[in-house]
């Protein structure tokens, strides 16, 4: 039987580079308005990860559990998430800038034995309990009140012996994490040990991490994948419940003080840092690749990193909670031959398909296939719904039996995953994105798919991005453009953006249905990557809804 226990990387990271750092995690700053770090080289976070491991089986958590973890980004929370691991138990994650409702009904949906959080987590199980029903043994990080368990602290073993890894299989649930609720609930996903060990087997031979390398993780999720890297972690000095209000001096100054070599992180975060770094004539000079997802990347952001990142490349990996990552293609390629078509409305270019990965396009519906068929498939260059199938792509959703059902089609043994996304597949092989199958806008006489007539725009000066959203009034329905401009404009900026975009929809065959053109002075945007845009939030707003504009 195939055998394999993630945490055993992190392990094998310390036999071979014991006293390389691990992790980096600024703990304020001094002065001189220096960020101060706390470091644990692999060889201290492999023993640290071992305390808690020893410190947990003899506090009664045992393999297969599902463990909630409630811990802010640091040090513990990746030592944590591995001691769970060694042990065979399930770490929950789950971003708690969600909203309370979502947030409860995640916790309610995975049933956790265990939590591991702050303070706050456990206040929250005592005063709302249903969620929290099955709770068997609570871990404080920090002080413990009135609430029952353990503190962290208390629980770093003072056994020295190495633990013994639990004996998992490939096919052993290994965490669970959910999707960024974007258009809905959040889901949670399952993860299986194997497909994590596709996923590193993909970062490292595909994508070129490689050890010694040192990772500035814009998404704090990749940061649990660099131990079994043996990557250097840089915890960026950020909000990570809010990135788009980071620092960017806080970053670059990180990248110049540690020679990052590589980051992934919304065309959010990396649209405040190339403002940064041109307005103090700045360069990324160690960096070789950046890594921009969670987001369609305009080429323009691309174009402007061509001059900041001298020895170095953008590359726009495609992928989903649920499968990731899918495609890759870097800046150069987007650049010489596919950003002018982007800009002319033929969607997002996201790449071939990564070794093993198999995407196809299918009639779009929302109804459920329970079978796969080669009849599904769409001939190359038809617009479609994407469907996936490979080792990374995870087989269901937590508790979710009808969402499964939607999004999962059978083919033996093997899953296809139904993405939610629309695009096509070129005659180059290549994967072309569309946007959501949800913001599918439908007027009286076409088809819209946002993220080609949004590219039409988005090149108009001034404005940051926009939203293409239906309009349902008397019958009859109709396009609207939705426009966030960059900075607080005056009327006659918005009368001249309004100007250009009408002259745009009068010219372009892809745009003739829009009737309006509206100013939203911040869109509404996922917690996660602050970067995927709220269409049906816009779009109740458009039709009545109460959205200051």
């Amino acid at each position: 039987m195939d055998r394999y226990n993630i945490a055993a990387s992190l392990d094998e990271a310390a036999k071979k580079n014991p006293y390389q750092a691990a992790i980096y995690f600024p703990v304020g700053r001094g002065e001189d308005g220096r960020a101060k770090y706390s470091t644990l080289s692999f060889k201290q976070l492999s023993e640290l990860s071992d305390q808690y491991a020893h410190g947990f089986t003899d506090y009664g958590i045992k393999k297969g559990e599902r463990t909630l973890v409630m811990i802010r980004p640091s040090i513990d929370f990746i030592a944590v998430t591995f001691a769970l691991l060694k042990i065979g138990a399930v770490p929950i994650l789950i971003d708690p800038g969600m909203g309370r409702k979502s947030f409860l009904q995640c916790v309610a949906e995975t049933e956790p034995v265990n939590l591991i959080g702050i303070p706050m987590a456990h206040i929250l199980s005592f005063f709302i309990r249903k969620p929290f029903a099955h709770l068997e043994r609570q871990v404080t990080v920090g002080k413990k009140l009135f609430w029952p368990g353990k503190e962290l602290h208390g629980l770093k073993s003072g056994k020295r012996a190495k633990f013994c890894l639990a004996d998992t299989l490939a096919a052993d649930e290994a965490a669970v994490a959910f999707t960024s609720g974007s258009t809905g609930i959040p889901k949670g996903v399952v993860y299986q040990q194997g497909m994590f060990r596709a996923v590193v087997d993909l970062l490292r031979n595909e994508i070129g991490i490689k050890a010694g390398d040192i990772d500035l993780p814009g998404l704090y999720i990749f940061a649990l994948f660099n131990p079994s890297l043996g990557v250097t972690t840089v915890m960026p000095d950020m909000d990570a419940s809010n990135p788009a209000k980071l620092n960017p001096a806080f970053l670059f100054e990180a990248i110049e003080t540690f020679g990052v070599t590589h980051s992934v992180g919304s065309p959010t975060i990396w649209k405040i840092i190339a403002k940064y770094c041109e307005e103090n004539q700045l360069e990324l000079n160690s960096m070789r690749k950046i890594l921009m997802m969670g987001a369609p990347v305009p080429p323009s952001l691309i174009r402007r990193y061509e001059k900041l990142m001298p020895t170095g490349d953008v590359f726009t990996p495609f992928g989903a909670t649920e499968a990731l990552p899918l495609t890759l293609i870097n800046g150069k390629e987007i650049l010489e031959e596919t950003a002018d078509l982007s800009e002319k409305g033929a969607g997002m270019c996201v790449g071939k398909p990564l070794p093993g990965i198999d995407i196809r396009v299918i009639k779009i519906s929302d109804n459920p296939i329970a079978e796969w068929e080669d009849s599904l498939e769409l001939p190359k260059g038809l617009m479609g719904e994407l469907a996936v199938k490979g080792p990374v792509v995870t087989r269901e959703y937590l508790h979710r039996p009808v969402q499964t059902a939607e999004a999962k089609i059978r083919e033996g043994d093997e899953i296809w995953h139904r993405l939610g996304d629309v695009g096509y597949i070129d005659q180059a092989g290549r994967l072309w994105f569309c946007g959501r199958k949800a913001h599918i806008v439908e007027t009286d006489s076409e088809v819209l798919y946002p993220v080609q007539v949004e590219a039409l725009f988005n090149q108009i000066p001034d404005v940051a991005r926009t939203a293409l959203v239906g309009r349902e009034k008397s019958g009859k329905k109709t396009a609207v453009l939705v426009i966030e401009a960059q900075e607080r404009i005056n009327r006659d900026t918005r009368k001249r953006i309004t100007e250009k975009a009408f002259e745009i929809i009068e010219s372009n065959d892809l745009s003739k249905s829009i009737r309006e053109v509206l100013f939203l002075s911040e869109f509404p945007t996922d917690t996660r990557h602050n970067a995927k845009i709220k269409r049906e939030v816009i779009a109740e707003w458009v039709n009545g809804c109460h959205l200051r504009a």
